[in-house]
């Protein structure tokens, strides 16, 4: 199955959300007029591509309308689904490798986002692409969260860096970094806590992370994703803006993309902050990963609002 059959059936929830409310407002022969505009926001609005993504969206529709290129309901769809798709740069989507040596990458995020599964399949993603991959399990303080990540290390079949529960995750952080250069390692994942931006102590041990890993590989850390659970919607949004006041956040894993109605999200996300979605998780395997692609993402997303074309 191809990225966009993937895609198309993870948003099939957030899709049928968009194409009911399209048809409704959208139907057949129907004139572009404020009136059209006016439902077609609210109806943008209440699939959670946030107020100033919609916003904009409207505006780009009215614009193409006063030119003449919009004349009718049918002739929406294809012009939204093109201004999505070439919102996103594609340099911003690319991970940053480090030109020698191990690239590494932390990945943070809240208890309950999806964040050691979403580890799991950056391992499997990698691995697959021919790339030697270590595991730093330094989410040290939530029960289990170690014998999780071996677990998926076992699975996938990658080398893991640990410590018992409650160790000091910098501790971890400075092994690990270690293990990657002496092993000569591609990639060096690291699993660090589920965190709130009220858990200072948390909140600092990820600035101690961070600093360890700055003086054990030149450059490094190379990438800071943040994991974003999809099934909250905007909610997402106001944890991303948290986070990035706290460490530079370089690029998204947005999860559980599959579980949602609330897709669109994403759009809202890209126009909120200045920070890529560079991954996509849709369901529970470590093959459930796709790198984000904004043209496949808005087929997706809009493919079902075409049959307003037919009725």
């Amino acid at each position: 199955m191809g990225f966009l059959d993937r895609l198309k059936k993870g948003l099939s929830k957030t899709r049928e959300k968009v194409a009911t409310g399209f048809r409704a407002v959208l139907p057949f022969g129907r004139k572009v007029d404020e009136g059209l505009l006016e439902e077609l926001e609210t109806t943008m609005l209440a699939s959670d591509m946030g107020p100033m993504m919609v916003a904009k969206l409207i505006e780009m529709v009215r614009k193409e309308w006063k030119r003449g290129t919009i004349k009718e309901a049918q002739d929406v769809v294809a012009h939204l689904r093109d201004f999505v798709a070439e919102y996103w740069p594609e340099d911003d989507r690319r991970i940053r490798y480090a030109a020698d040596g191990p690239t590494v990458i932390l990945v943070t995020g809240i208890n309950g986002s999806g964040k050691t599964t979403s580890v799991a399949k950056l391992a499997k993603h990698f691995t697959d692409q021919g790339k030697s991959v270590i595991l730093g399990a330094c989410d040290t303080f939530r029960a289990a969260a170690v014998a999780q990540l071996t677990e998926w290390s076992n699975r996938i079949g990658v080398q893991i860096v640990k410590h018992q529960q409650d160790a000091d995750p910098g501790a971890v952080a400075y092994d690990a970094c270690e293990a990657a250069v002496a092993r000569k390692a591609d990639i060096l994942l690291i699993d660090t806590a589920g965190r709130l931006h009220t858990q200072d102590h948390l909140m600092r041990e990820l600035g101690k992370i961070h600093k360890v890993v700055e003086r054990k590989i030149p450059g490094a850390p190379h990438e800071v994703l943040l994991v974003l659970d999809a099934t909250i919607g905007q909610n997402a949004v106001n944890q991303a803006k948290i986070f990035s006041e706290h460490v530079d956040v370089s690029g998204l894993f947005l999860a559980k993309l599959d579980g949602s109605a609330k897709g669109g999200v994403v759009i809202g996300i890209r126009d909120q902050l200045d920070v890529p979605v560079k991954f996509v998780g849709m369901g529970e395997t470590p093959d459930d990963i796709e790198p984000f692609d904004p043209r496949s993402f808005a087929e997706a997303l809009f493919g079902g609002a075409d049959q307003v074309r037919a009725e």
